[in-house]
């Protein structure tokens, strides 16, 4: 079995503004501060052996950004993911009181965004459906379905959907049973799943089992993991032994417990790439990987927690 990869997600380098309790103070919060520290992470990133880049058109510029990093590199060993369904409206507004992102799963933003997207080809190898939810109707809509099976064998993509709340189990497994042309049209899977967050274990193991990309974002718990786990004394303990800050075992143990195909680090700035990056320099005992799994918290509370979480 393959090793688990560390990638890098643009959800925090490609907006001012985020739901990340970890969030830096008193950061310039400029496009071309942005810009210019998006790039240095990118370059940080590829330096330090991370292949894998995820983004979307609703990271604020992130989508942009990668772009104009793929086109000037050219790295023929990169695979990068994009998403489709999510507008950025917050407009780099800082304060913004509206929705900063608006979700709409129909045929038209899909060719809107699509037209964007695609000059991230051939470095493109996922493209998903940005939150996939049963209330959006994404996985009933078969007109779109068809469009997305098209582009899968226009362009030699993986075709993917990413996850969150407390259904995800009921998302995954009705992706999972659509097919088109007798052969299944998802591909990919991203994921919630952490320390605090677990109830996603068993159906991702059946994922694994059907050769599924599997993909980990908010292993961190947009930061609530430094907050949660702080003054655990297991915790501390774990992080004396391997010299690593919470974020490294947070990332380790869904590697260790899992073993996904990619963890995406959100890290927006070289510090917390270069603290994230630990994780490849220790594994866990399997006594280890039980006491991290007995942090979780009850799903609801979780999801309900992260709901409330600020922009800022």
């Amino acid at each position: 079995m393959s090793e688990t990869k560390l990638g890098l997600g643009l959800a925090a380098l490609g907006r001012p503004e985020y739901i990340n309790i970890r969030q830096q103070k008193n950061i310039d919060k400029s496009l071309e501060a942005f810009h210019r520290n998006a790039s240095t992470i990118l370059d940080l990133a590829y330096s330090k052996g991370i292949r894998y880049f995820d983004t979307a058109p609703s990271y604020g510029k992130g989508e942009s950004f990668l772009t104009e990093w793929n086109a000037k590199n050219n790295y023929p060993n990169v695979m990068l993911s994009t998403k489709w369904g999510y507008t950025y409206k917050a407009n780099w507004q800082l304060g913004y009181k509206d929705k900063h992102e608006i979700k709409e799963h129909s045929l038209t933003k899909l060719k809107e965004q699509w037209q964007t997207s695609k000059v991230l080809l051939p470095n493109l190898k996922i493209y998903q459906v940005h939150s996939a939810t049963l209330e959006s109707g994404i996985l009933e809509n078969n007109t779109v379905l068809e469009e997305l099976h098209k582009l899968k064998k226009e362009n030699n993509l993986k075709i993917g959907i990413s996850t969150s709340g407390v259904n995800q189990k009921k998302v995954i497994e009705k992706a999972l049973a659509i097919t088109i042309d007798n052969e299944p049209l998802f591909d990919s899977f991203q994921v919630t799943f952490n320390i605090l967050e677990q109830t996603t274990k068993p159906i991702l193991e059946l994922l694994k089992k059907n050769n599924k990309t599997i993909i980990i974002k908010e292993a961190l718990a947009n930061g609530r993991v430094f907050k949660q786990l702080l003054l655990n004394e297991d915790v501390t303990k774990i992080q004396k032994k391997y010299n690593v800050g919470i974020d490294a075992i947070a990332l380790r143990f869904v590697m260790d417990s899992l073993n996904p195909t990619v963890v995406l680090s959100g890290a927006s700035t070289k510090k917390q790439l270069l603290e994230n990056l630990k994780v490849n320099d220790f594994v866990l005992t399997n006594n280890e990987i039980i006491i991290l799994q007995k942090l979780q918290m009850d799903a609801k509370n979780y999801w309900e927690d992260r709901n409330a979480l600020s922009w800022v």
